[in-house]
């Protein structure tokens, strides 16, 4: 960790000039940026290459150790370049995390060391208080050992669209993928022939209308009785079929077609890894192909048969009442699988990359801090948190980039 006790901040000024920045791939051109931080001098480092702490011919070695054990902090101390029993010294320290409270750790004497009493979790990010007792003498020592935190006004941060969201339990939609195209239901298609050959001697119907159950669709003159009945609907639906005209003879074949269009029907395809999740009534969320709506709906039939590629088709009915369906057309659809209610998750979307960790940024007032999480299930929006991050924490859920890309240009350094 490296001591940097000046936070960044983002300048109004740039913003002003980049203008509202909220795509989540900004050019590095308009990355929020910081004020260059003062230059700090580099602690001294002592032979365990722990920080130095001074008081006069009174040392103190302060180092985080972790191969092969969770991190801990172990001190030597030494007098006037000699070393001291650690037995004889009494030492706690302090660290002050932003917005986590105070870890209050103790010491022991192991040996030619003393040896930290807790675990030093991530982040390594805290004010550090040090008091020692020594031959009848106290010593104090605080310093600032900040990584993975910049500090961004509020109003800058509401002009770039940082959205924040409060750590809490979600229920993960775990779904699979599946493809298809919409079709008619069986049965939404009629088609009409006349009882008895004969002249057509009107039809009262066009390409496109649309009719009602009952309705009359043509008048024919019956060749052997010639006399006229009437040919009517059987269904409610749209002409999609003429195939004759006034005048013509019905010559025992088909006149018109009649199609229920008040539903079609999407057939996705499940294949032989998922056949066990998907269940009858499982929920389905559907895109189809030319539209920006998202439909939803659930599986209403599986056929019994797999097709040549042994996937299974799965149908799921949808209302047509806006009239904007058409047969053919592509679906994409995600189909859950499981429901999970989970007591602490965030949303994917404030997730970024810090070192080896995948984290979160904690906002506390107009200071934001890295927390790196322990993961567990997840679906397409939240994702559960299993460790790291407290309930009831303010984290960024949106444009996380920008306080990655600002906490990167500062160059801190993750520094025992």
């Amino acid at each position: 960790m490296k001591n940097n006790s000046t936070f960044s901040s983002i300048s109004l000024a740039l913003l002003l000039n980049i203008g509202m920045a909220t795509s989540a791939f900004l050019p590095t051109t308009i990355m929020a940026a910081s004020a260059p931080a003062a230059e700090q001098a580099e602690p001294e480092k002592g032979p365990h290459g722990g920080r130095m702490l001074r008081d006069g011919e009174f040392a103190l070695e302060l180092a985080i150790f972790e191969t092969g054990v969770p991190p801990e902090f172990r001190v030597w101390v030494t007098a006037g370049g000699k070393a001291v029993d650690p037995a004889t010294v009494d030492l706690n320290i302090k660290l002050t995390r932003l917005g986590d409270g105070v870890d209050d750790i103790n010491f022991v004497a192991q040996g030619d060391l003393l040896r930290g009493d807790m675990q030093i979790f991530e982040p390594h990010s805290f004010v550090v208080t040090i008091t020692a007792q020594h031959q009848g003498k106290s010593y104090r020592w605080q310093y600032d050992n900040f990584e993975g935190r910049t500090t961004i006004e509020q109003a800058v941060a509401e002009a770039m669209d940082i959205q924040t969201d409060i750590a809490g339990p979600a229920t993960l939609h775990q779904t699979i993928p599946a493809y298809g195209t919409l079709a008619l239901p069986t049965g939404a298609g009629r088609t009409i022939a006349a009882r008895f050959d004969g002249e057509i001697t009107k039809l009262h119907v066009a390409l496109g209308d649309t009719v009602k159950t009952g309705q009359t669709l043509l008048t024919i003159e019956s060749n052997e009785s010639l006399q006229p009945y009437q040919v009517k609907a059987p269904l409610a639906g749209v002409v999609t079929q003429q195939f004759a005209g006034n005048g013509e003879q019905t010559a025992g074949r088909a006149l018109l077609t009649i199609s229920d269009l008040s539903h079609y029907v999407a057939k996705l395809a499940v294949y032989p890894k998922d056949y066990q999740k998907v269940r009858l009534g499982s929920p389905v969320s559907l895109k189809v192909e030319g539209s920006d709506n998202t439909y939803r709906g659930s599986i209403a039939f599986v056929e019994p048969q797999v097709r040549d590629d042994q996937a299974r088709i799965v149908w799921v009915m949808l209302p047509n009442s806006q009239n904007e369906f058409t047969a053919g057309s592509f679906v994409t659809a995600r189909i859950e699988v499981a429901t999970i209610d989970v007591p602490l998750a965030v949303k994917r979307t404030g997730l970024q990359a810090f070192r080896d960790f995948t984290v979160v940024y904690a906002k506390v007032g107009e200071q934001y801090e890295v927390r790196m999480l322990e993961l567990g299930r997840h679906d397409g929006e939240w994702i559960e948190v299993l460790g790291g991050l407290k309930p009831g924490t303010e984290y960024v859920s949106q444009n996380s980039f920008i306080l990655k890309a600002d906490i990167e240009k500062s160059g801190a350094s993750h520094d025992h």
